[in-house]
């Protein structure tokens, strides 16, 4: 992982120095896992910045409260780590400005995930230096993904299999949605340990699936992103699980939907389920290198609308190191598909108040079409039980 970290650094210097940039300031916790190889527990939400500085021309750098800075140094391949104290005159705001030297010109950030803390001290200490955007010459690199990543990838849908897999033993009528949050969160964890060793840069990747599990189930499943309850399943509940806050190895995220039904299925709600699973493979089925972004969503929105559906969802979205990456599958993004590109793409209808229909899968898209990173069947899935 962090030879692959140290690799990308560098093509992004080489595009670095073809732009003419000297100096960026990355701050999203993606984009230092991405390139420094590591990632935090604790951070901005506690007031405690963490910085991946990278010079066209140098060696990176990275700043980092001290009390982070031992695990820090042992995850990441940059060898020149800044270390900043809660009280003091060692501030991170210190170690930022010896990282950026006297008098910048301008600074390059990422303009869209930057801390309101760290923006308003460039704001205050460089009045009048332009703040530019390096997500446009970082993100093109995070859309296409490598050999290596698509590896990761897989593995956390192993991963997410075993936990819908729980997500579907758990459902029996009279359980406890919570229940199966806690089914998922164990089976989750303990294919993700089976994935690591206890040795080297692995020691520090806790495999402990963790966030409150999207669910809803009943009335309530046409609601979106609702989480897990003490509610009791009824007799032709419809459930839905979402993995997307949750399905995650090594830092890379996947989009991942299920909806099931206890005991059996309402006409009302099958017919809605069918729809969504239709429209997400009609958008997989056009989705390979040249097509456009919004084609794909175009292509389930065509069968939406000839089952006298309307949907406010998007089809999908482009997934990594982060939640929400571009491109995006929905009307006006006109991104062209790459193979190596991966996406959710999702099946979504909902009837308020009634039930609804979901379907969720990653994807890589390959040189002829696609193949799947999540896997587990898709059709109308009753309860066990």
């Amino acid at each position: 992982m962090l030879e692959e970290a140290r690799k990308r650094t560098v093509i992004l210097q080489e595009r670095m120095r073809d732009q003419g940039i000297r100096k960026a300031v990355f701050t999203d916790e993606s984009s230092i896992a991405y390139l420094a190889g590591f990632w935090g527990y604790l951070g901005i939400e506690f007031g405690r910045p963490t910085m991946l500085i990278v010079d066209a021309e140098e060696a990176p750098i990275v700043i980092t409260p001290l009390m982070e800075s031992e695990m820090v140094a042992e995850m990441t391949w940059v060898e020149r780590v800044e270390t900043w104290e809660d009280i003091g005159q060692r501030s991170w705001g210190r170690a930022l400005a010896r990282a950026l030297g006297d008098s910048p010109s301008e600074i390059w950030i990422e303009r869209g995930s930057i801390p309101a803390i760290i923006r308003n001290h460039l704001d205050d200490t460089h009045p009048g230096v332009p703040l530019k955007d390096i997500s446009q010459v970082l993100g093109p690199m995070r859309m296409i993904k490598t050999p290596f990543e698509i590896n990761v990838m897989k593995q956390a849908g192993e991963i997410a299999g075993a936990m819908m897999a729980a997500a579907h033993d758990s459902l029996r009528e009279g359980a406890l949605e919570y229940e199966s949050a806690l089914a998922v969160i164990d089976a989750g964890s303990r294919k993700a340990a089976s994935f690591l060793s206890d040795r080297g840069w692995e020691r520090f990747v806790s495999p402990m699936i963790h966030n409150l599990q999207i669910m809803q189930s009943g009335k309530d499943a046409s609601m979106v992103h609702r989480r897990s309850s003490v509610k009791a399943y009824e007799k032709f509940d419809p459930v839905y699980f979402c993995f997307c806050n949750m399905a995650q190895f090594k830092q890379y995220k996947l989009g991942f939907d299920r909806m099931f039904h206890i005991g059996d299925v309402t006409d009302e709600a099958r017919r809605a389920q069918e729809a969504a699973i239709e429209a997400q493979q009609a958008a997989i089925s056009v989705m390979r290198p040249g097509i456009l972004a919004e084609d794909v969503a175009a292509a389930a929105n065509d069968v939406y609308q000839r089952h006298g559906y309307k949907t406010g969802y998007r089809t999908g979205r482009s997934i990594g190191v982060a939640y929400l990456e571009a491109p995006e599958l929905k009307t006006g993004d006109t991104t062209v598909l790459q193979a190596g590109m991966t996406f959710a793409v999702d099946g979504g209808i909902s009837v308020d108040g009634v039930t609804a229909g979901r379907i969720g899968d990653s994807v890589v898209v390959t040189k002829t079409g696609t193949d799947y990173v999540t896997n587990y069947p898709r059709e109308i899935l009753l309860s066990r039980t």
